[in-house]
């Protein structure tokens, strides 16, 4: 009798992230370590720090002089008042330092330090998780997929509408991305009740702040601190990111839509038909009878939405971040074991079980960290970014926005963090508009599509958090997306030139 040959499957988020970590150690052997002077101001003493590549320190003066001396074309009034607060690059600074590769222990070092680094996001997912635990067990969940499922019936493709733009709406404004990850064991099985599978309900949230924050209009994150940054008000160029962002949300909508309704039909057209079943088990809970959706579960929902909206209140009009979101969860998490009607020890035990089952998530986030902190301390993420600027030098006005939207597609790779790419990259590729004739405006629009055209895929971003909570693998992720990432490539450079010829 011989063996059944055990089918290839495509490896975990685990491996892919370890793959691209391994990867980016062999850069750090490659590239030639190098660094801009960096200048960041101290409100305590109202001056500013400026740090040499080699590492010293020097204080100067708070002034606009100051900046200008530097070759920093901002307006002091960015720093004075906290709009900028990061540590800005100055121009024509770069140093090539000596290298520091880094080997297999701080490889193997990495993803403990990136655990260390993201517990703030990790321990915000794992409230989530124990909230949505004790929502599972006590019946709220079923109750209320079931009702929805009623409400949308024959128009099951207005759940894609709605959650996309809304979700696009949250990224344009205040960069709505990290915040989504409590949603999708929420939605999921809303998405399946209603005929789709989970890669939809995945398009619908990721896709919508995908393009929410890559079209961004008064995003402090990325819109404001890039423009700021670049020396411009956020409101150059506005206008056309707003078009962007209303035609891009349309062509993705519409993209969703038409792979929704084709599996719907068919659900063998799926790309994750072969999952179908555990899905159900897992998200359906299909062997259990749909419990009344009484009032006690209507209001133990209506409180775990409304701190949805307390807290995009709370990060787009208070400043707050990781700290003030999980306290939110956690008095919302307390009021809801007090509201369910479990014992102490029932609600405790469905709490932390519930915490449980997102720990994979939680350690995926330390993982996709540890990446960064390999170019980080190896020093070349700002060789790459002097590579870049000799790259575009001396070009024609047109070839130049677009090469910029591949720069910036590069760098979002190597810089995930929106803010931190806009104020390292920003002082040094604005002023090279200025050589080639363009507005500095044109070069936020590249930074803001390149970048955040790299998130659609880039492992270093969410993609592989979104994707291991709902079990799906990398490769059927990109089979989905490429299409649409390349229609999306095509228009971010349309609007580019467009923008950068009227």
């Amino acid at each position: 009798m011989t063996k059944a040959k055990k089918k290839m499957s495509f490896p975990t988020a685990y491996t892919v992230l370890f793959i691209v970590l391994i990867l980016a150690a062999v850069l750090t052997h490659i590239v030639p370590a190098g660094s801009y002077g960096k200048l960041v101001y101290d409100d305590s003493v109202q001056k500013f720090v400026v740090t040499a590549p080699n590492g010293s320190t020097k204080e100067y003066e708070g002034t606009q002089a100051t900046l200008d001396e530097l070759g920093i074309k901002i307006d002091v009034t960015k720093f004075t008042d906290g709009s900028i607060y990061k540590a800005v690059a100055i121009p024509n600074t770069y140093e090539q330092l000596e290298s520091n590769p880094q080997g297999i222990k701080e490889v193997i070092q990495a993803p403990i330090q990136g655990v260390y680094e993201t517990k703030d996001i990790m321990l915000f997912v794992f409230i989530i998780g124990g909230i949505i635990g004790v929502l599972n067990n006590s019946g709220a969940f079923d109750a209320g997929f079931a009702s929805l499922s009623r409400a949308t019936n024959g128009r099951e493709y207005l759940l894609i509408v709605i959650v996309t733009f809304l979700i696009a709406l949250g990224g344009t404004s205040f960069g709505l991305a990290e915040e989504t990850i409590a949603l999708y064991p929420i939605l999921v099985p809303v998405f399946m009740v209603a005929g789709y599978d989970a890669i939809v309900c995945i398009a619908a949230l990721y896709m919508g702040s995908s393009i929410g924050t890559m079209f961004s209009t008064v995003n402090p994150f990325s819109s404001v601190i890039a423009s700021n940054a670049a020396g411009i008000a956020f409101t150059n160029g506005l206008k056309f990111r707003m078009a962007g962002l209303v035609i891009a949300t349309i062509i993705t909508i519409v993209y969703i839509i038409k792979y929704a309704e084709k599996i719907k039909k068919d659900p063998s057209k799926s790309l994750i038909f072969s999952q179908k079943e555990d899905l159900e088990k897992k998200f359906l809970n299909q062997d259990k009878e749909v419990p009344e959706f009484t009032g006690r579960r209507k209001l133990m929902l209506a409180l775990f939405t409304a701190a949805f909206g307390v807290m995009i209140w709370g990060v787009s009009s208070q400043g707050w971040w990781f700290l003030e979101m999980t306290t939110l969860f956690l008095v919302v998490g307390i009021l809801i074991c007090a509201i369910s009607g479990m014992g102490e020890k029932e609600a405790v035990h469905n709490f932390v079980a519930g915490a449980a089952d997102l720990v994979g998530v939680g350690l995926t986030i330390g993982v996709a960290r540890a990446v960064n902190l390999i170019l980080d301390n190896g020093l070349i993420s700002d060789s790459i970014l002097n590579s870049a600027t000799h790259v575009v030098q001396g070009m024609n006005g047109g070839i130049f926005a677009i090469l910029m939207l591949f720069i910036f597609s590069v760098l979002g790779f190597f810089i995930p963090s929106s803010s931190g790419l806009a104020v390292l990259s920003m002082p040094i590729m604005a002023p090279l508009a200025d050589t080639v004739g363009l507005p500095r405006d044109v070069i936020v629009s590249a930074y803001q599509y390149g970048q955040g055209l790299m998130a659609f895929i880039t492992p270093t971003g969410l993609i592989l958090v979104t994707l291991s909570m709902v079990d799906v693998t990398y490769d059927k992720w990109l089979k989905f997306i490429m299409p649409l990432m390349g229609i999306i490539a095509a228009f971010s450079g349309i609007m580019l030139l467009v923008q950068a010829l009227i």
